[in-house]
C-alpha cells in the first residue's frame, strides 16, 4: 500500500507540474506546447485517479469510485479542451471562437475539478490513513471549487490547492498511516468519524 501511495503522490505531482506550468506559463500562448501540456495534465489526471482507486477501494470503494470518475471526468473536460486547442492551431480562422471554447470548457470543469475532492476528502475521514485535518481540507475544497463554478472567485479554490499539495506532500513523505482499526466501519461516516 505504501508502494501505491508513494506512485500515486508522484503522479499528483505530476499532474500539479504540468496543470501550474501548462496553465500559468503556457496558457496565454496558442502553439503546440499548450496542447502538449493539457494532454499531459489529461494522462496524469487520469493515472492519478486511477491511483487513488487501487489506494482507497479495500478500504472505501464508494469513495474510490466516486474519486476515479470525477477524476476521469477532469481528464475528458481537458481532452476536449485539448482538441479544440489543436483546432486553433490548424485553423487560425477560428481561433478565437475555439480559444473561448476551450476557455469555457475549463470554467465549466472547474464543478468536477472540485467534485472529485469531495470523495477524496471522505476516503481519507474513512478509512484514517492520513490525518483528518487533510480530509476536512479537501471537502472545504471540493466546496469552493463548486461554489468558484458559480462565482469565478480565485479565493474560493485556496482551500483545494492547500488539500491537494498537503496530500502530495504526504503520500510521497509517508505513504499512509499504519493502522490496525478497521478503516470503514459503515457504508457512511459514523459520528465517531467526524
Amino acid at each position: 500500500m505504501i508502494r501505491t501511495a508513494r506512485v500515486t503522490g508522484l503522479l499528483y505531482l505530476g499532474l500539479a507540474a504540468c496543470g501550474l506550468f501548462g496553465f500559468i506559463l503556457i496558457r496565454p500562448d496558442v502553439s503546440d506546447a499548450r496542447v502538449t501540456f493539457e494532454l499531459l495534465i489529461v494522462l496524469t489526471q487520469a493515472l492519478t485517479a486511477a491511483g487513488f482507486y487501487r489506494l482507497f477501494r479495500s478500504a472505501d470503494p464508494v469513495s474510490a469510485l466516486g474519486i476515479g470518475a470525477f477524476g476521469l471526468v477532469n481528464a475528458v473536460v481537458v481532452l476536449v479542451s485539448a482538441a479544440l486547442l489543436s483546432a486553433a492551431t490548424d485553423s487560425p480562422g477560428n481561433l478565437p471562437l475555439l480559444l473561448l471554447l476551450s476557455d469555457k470548457m475549463w470554467a465549466v470543469g472547474s464543478l468536477f475539478f472540485g467534485l472529485w475532492l469531495l470523495p477524496l476528502g471522505t476516503a481519507v475521514l474513512r478509512t484514517k490513513l492520513m490525518p483528518p485535518a487533510l480530509g476536512w481540507i479537501l471537502v472545504a475544497g471540493a466546496a469552493g471549487y463548486v461554489l468558484h463554478a458559480f462565482l469565478p472567485a480565485a479565493l474560493l479554490t485556496v482551500p483545494a490547492s492547500i488539500g491537494e499539495f498537503w496530500m502530495i506532500g504526504y503520500l510521497l513523505l509517508f505513504g499512509v498511516r499504519n493502522t490496525t482499526e478497521p478503516a470503514l466501519t459503515s457504508g457512511g461516516l459514523d459520528g465517531d468519524d467526524i
